[in-house]
């Protein structure tokens, strides 16, 4: 069972070098046994953040708390925390076992304690039999796993992984994910992990931080991120998401460009006249014969598809600058594999509860 509480806080955290703000007053709160993600596009201030948490940068202002205690000027050293990197960052000269006990040998632990937890962290990222054999002689999925072996050993308070998994094929990385994950419910660490990766984000984490330009635009767990986005940023970042400008016609109904009008939700304050975007997933949008008659509905002409294996997907112009992007997964094809060539006129679908409106 996993400690309840504060792992790590952040009070008003800014971080900048020179005229470059790179992360700006940061304030959210990381609970311990959690898989926290920082997720973003590059320069958008994650790796920053964690370095802020080893130590290796220190705040411009505000506050940063390991277990209730402020560490802004403890070093890195002296932080319960342990670092994974992308680059593995082994000794060459070591072999698995010399690499992993590395940091217990630096803390004079005694040698039979030494071997336990050795043996301990090989068996959990399962290399248990590969003890002495040099970084040279194992795969990329391998090294990562003794860099991870080598983090767990210290037993730290909360593991940094930054982008750990970015070196790997994409099939040896979605084994990797499922690993780690596996790996941090059973230890009950607390891991923060930086990606810019949205699948591997939403499909580990607990809680997903998506940053933009230093700030955190929003917070909380894969489902309400990826459903119910705060704004354009997050609903375009985080997968593929149809953005269509729209104009309020009357309470809860909206037009957009190509002329159509359809109900939606709208958010408090919304009036006639108001412009806002409708987010619409493509998977929530149905195609041809799967569109039902209390469906919203548009007709358009396939402007582009692309094969993707278990789905296939169009682009399809409604016409007027609207544009929708849908997905078919591959259960569902009725008919040949080539059914959706560009210029084919194509019914589109979607209920209204499906349509997010964003201002």
């Amino acid at each position: 069972m996993t400690a309840t509480g504060e792992a790590i806080r952040f009070e008003g955290v800014t971080k900048k070098f020179g005229s470059l703000t790179a992360v700006e007053d940061l304030s959210i709160s990381i609970n311990r046994g959690e898989f926290f993600s920082l997720l973003g596009p590059s320069g958008c201030g994650k790796t920053t953040t964690l370095r802020m948490v080893a130590g290796f940068e220190q705040p411009t202002e505000g506050r940063i708390y390991l277990d209730g205690e402020p560490v802004e000027h403890v070093p890195p050293y002296e932080r319960n925390v342990n670092t994974v990197f992308q680059s593995y960052a082994l000794f060459e000269h070591l072999d698995v076992e010399g690499n992993v006990a590395f940091g217990l040998k630096r803390r004079k632990v005694p040698e039979d304690e030494i071997r336990r937890r050795v043996a301990e962290a090989l068996e959990l990222v399962q290399l248990t039999g590969r003890e002495k054999q040099k970084p040279s002689q194992l795969s990329g999925g391998q090294k990562q796993r003794v860099a991870l072996a080598r983090a767990l050993v210290n037993r730290p308070s909360v593991l940094l992984l930054d982008e750990p998994l970015g070196a790997l094929d994409l099939k040896l990385r979605k084994q990797m994910q499922v690993e780690l994950k596996s790996i941090q419910r059973e230890v009950g660490i607390t891991f923060i992990y930086v990606t810019h990766d949205q699948e591997e984000a939403l499909s580990m984490s607990d809680r997903i931080a998506v940053m933009n330009e230093g700030r955190v635009i929003q917070c909380g767990p894969p489902e309400d991120i990826y459903e119910r986005p705060t704004g354009e940023f997050v609903a375009g970042f985080i997968g593929i998401s149809n953005l269509l400008s729209a104009t309020v016609t009357a309470p809860g109904r909206v037009r957009v460009a190509n002329g159509l009008e359809f109900p939606v939700s709208l958010p408090n304050g919304c009036k006639a006249g108001d412009t806002v975007n409708v987010a619409i997933r493509p998977e929530k949008i149905a195609i041809d014969e799967e569109v039902t008659d209390d469906m919203v509905s548009v007709d358009g002409r396939v402007e582009a598809r692309v094969y993707l294996g278990v789905m296939t997907q169009i682009t399809v112009d409604l016409g007027h600058g609207a544009r929708l992007v849908a997905l078919e997964q591959a259960w569902h094809r009725a008919r040949a594999d080539d059914r959706w060539e560009p210029g084919m006129r194509v019914r589109l679908g979607w209920e209204a509860k499906n349509c997010l409106v964003l201002r």
